[in-house]
């Protein structure tokens, strides 16, 4: 599996609109699963900093992912265009292949 870590600080006031943006029934989650290989995205908020977010998104391969981005990316800079005025700092963590076998199980 490909995972895929974004950092976010949210403008004051857009907290609730970024939510609903970032979640993983928001639009890019939407996008990304129109492709068979994405597996689902996640909203984490740090508790002690009320303007960080972060996305953790799921492919099956970074080859996929990749993939998506070639046929998609007018729809994916499109919706990134559309959704930049939400937060003042979007930060590409990392991004790693995590082995699937340590999700069994658990």
């Amino acid at each position: 599996m490909f995972v895929i870590l974004w950092h976010f600080e949210v403008k004051p006031g857009n907290q609730v609109s970024f939510e609903k943006a970032y979640s993983s029934d928001g639009p890019w989650a939407q996008l990304f699963r129109c492709d068979p290989h994405f597996r689902g995205t996640q909203l984490r908020h740090d508790p002690s900093r009320p303007l960080c977010y972060f996305t953790v998104d799921l492919w099956d391969s970074e080859n996929a992912y990749r993939t998506f981005l070639s046929a998609h990316q007018r729809a994916y800079d499109g919706l990134d265009a559309s959704l930049q005025h939400l937060a003042c700092i979007e930060r590409h963590v990392l991004s790693f292949e995590l082995d699937p076998s340590l999700l069994e199980g658990h």
